[in-house]
């Protein structure tokens, strides 16, 4: 028996690797994307691939992490200072930029755990710079596809991994900079758990983690226990052009046991934001924990209780060799929604309107340059009070690059960036309000933009108003407006503006 002090102690101990591992990648990291933005993640595994404790860092990442880590252990037979690496969405990634690296620990020769990181890398070589070309349909169009395979052994790169990556990116120096911190960042997690393992023992250690992962599961037993049983369905929609691709979801609560079923969800379809079914189940991981409790463990055993329904195929469980690249940052949105607006019904009093339900990802690069960014918008209002302005919401949790970084490191200048004044839903708790972002591009580049609820706006809850819709605009030297299309990849020229005005969240309440 593990006593509750030993089992907290455990627990936040575990948490604290992944939390240095994050640190680690950030601080040695070249690209601003990863060292600016953390648009990153870090967990901890048991030996057989079940996640142990993770930092709180993006939960699309985290969700959809063990797919990765479950890819290696099915592939390889691992020794003491190898890593691995995967972004295949079809074989345990998301989408190409976010590359995954997994790392065996071992005590002696006693495999122990598993630790990984997740990168998201500003260009793997699509079709535009970026790496999220708005019209591509296949896979290839999107960059680079690493399979699972040994990426690295005590440090050092293995060429089979490295020259391909770095010959397929238009910025190989970033790229290689930021894979070393990767890399450095699982050498440091790795050790840590060694000596946590040497200094419990490895059957002590072993134990504590299999209670930890037990602790879990009561929990969310316990939160899945209390609300009332029944099912309860919701419906949003994805923009494709002027067509709606439906989301569609019945989540039922059976005593201790939730099931979340997408049967009836629309067909993928040619275009990028088909979602795999890694990134639909961390959507259901994280609305479950926002609809129940945010304090229970973020560990697998929580995650045991809760079964997913999907038919391949669909925009929500993508089959090879539809583009996805979207899937992971917008279609992830949609998904979340989709799974708090059903879990109001079970438990109205803790999940608030939706929120700007997009990441606003802006794209821009050249041959000498990859810039990525994902804007902030308003947050949903909740039952306890309005929601935030100007922050991440969903399944994204990163920050925003300062102006100042983005003058030195890119040929652009941000001049305007505020809050969008009255774009949050009306009601007893106002919506958050969204961000007005205006650059001035210094060169000719290509730009990409990839957002949602540009026709669709952010729905309220009970009696609530919807937030506003988002909108981006392409503004000329001489004053010409063209309003661009959420979902777009054009050329633009130096003098150029872009502006883009994020949706405002939904408000909670009639007022």
């Amino acid at each position: 028996m593990i006593d509750p002090i030993t089992l907290e102690v455990a627990r936040n101990r575990l948490a604290s690797v992944a939390e240095e591992m994050g640190a680690v990648l950030r601080l040695t990291a070249l690209s601003p994307n990863i060292k600016e933005r953390a648009d990153c993640s870090a967990a901890v595994f048991t030996r057989d691939g079940e996640m142990l404790a993770q930092a709180e860092h993006i939960p699309v990442h985290l969700g959809s992490m063990p797919a990765s880590v479950e890819a290696c252990i099915s592939t390889f037979d691992p020794r003491p200072g190898d890593q691995f690496a995967v972004n295949d969405p079809f074989a345990g990634g998301t989408h190409l930029n976010d590359l995954t690296l997994v790392a065996p620990v071992f005590l002696g020769a006693d495999l122990v755990a598993w630790v990984a990181n997740r990168a998201h890398h500003a260009d793997v070589g699509g079709e535009a710079p970026g790496s999220m070309p708005a019209h591509a349909t296949l896979l290839q169009q999107e960059g680079h596809v690493v399979p699972p395979m040994l990426a690295a052994h005590k440090g050092r790169w293995e060429d089979d991994f490295a020259a391909p990556f770095l010959a397929a990116t238009r910025t190989p120096v970033e790229r290689r900079g930021d894979l070393a911190a990767q890399i450095g960042a699982n050498s440091v997690g790795a050790r840590r758990i060694a000596d946590i393992a040497e200094r419990e023992g490895i059957s002590r250690f072993m134990a504590v983690g299999d209670a930890l992962l037990g602790y879990g599961e009561r929990r969310m037993a316990a939160a899945l226990e209390s609300l009332p049983d029944g099912t309860y369905g919701f419906e949003d929609y994805m923009e494709h052009g002027e067509s709606d691709i439906a989301i569609r979801v019945d989540v039922t609560v059976d005593g201790e046991g939730l099931i979340a079923d997408f049967s009836g969800t629309d067909p993928q379809v040619e275009a990028n934001f088909n979602a795999v079914e890694a990134v639909t189940r961390s959507c259901l991981y994280y609305a479950v924990r926002v609809a129940t409790d945010p304090s229970i463990p973020a560990n697998g055993g929580c995650y045991r209780l809760l079964q997913l329904r999907t038919e391949p195929g669909t925009v929500v469980h993508a089959l090879p060799p539809a583009a996805v690249a979207a899937g992971n940052v917008e279609t992830s949105q949609r998904i979340a929604d989709c799974l708090l607006g059903a879990l109001a019904g079970a438990a109205p009093d803790r999940v608030g309107a939706a929120g700007q339900g997009t990441m606003n990802n802006v794209l821009i690069g050249n041959d000498e340059f990859a810039y990525y960014e994902t804007v902030a918008g308003g947050q949903g209002g909740r039952p306890s009070g309005p929601g935030q302005s100007g922050i991440q919401t969903g399944m994204t949790n990163t920050e925003n690059t300062p102006i100042e970084s983005l003058g030195e490191h890119y040929p652009f200048q941000v001049t305007r960036y505020t809050l969008r004044r009255g774009s949050g839903g009306p009601g007893v708790h106002f919506g958050g309000e969204g961000i007005e972002r205006e650059i001035t591009f210094a060169v000719d580049a290509t730009l990409s933009l990839m957002g949602e609820r540009r026709r669709h706006r952010p729905w309220g809850l009970q009696g609530g108003e919807p937030g506003a819709t988002g909108e981006d605009w392409l503004i000329r030297p001489d004053g010409d407006r063209l309003r661009l299309n959420g979902k777009t990849t054009l050329e633009v020229n130096a003098g150029d503006r872009l502006l883009v005005l994020t949706p405002g969240g939904g408000g909670w309440g009639k007022a």
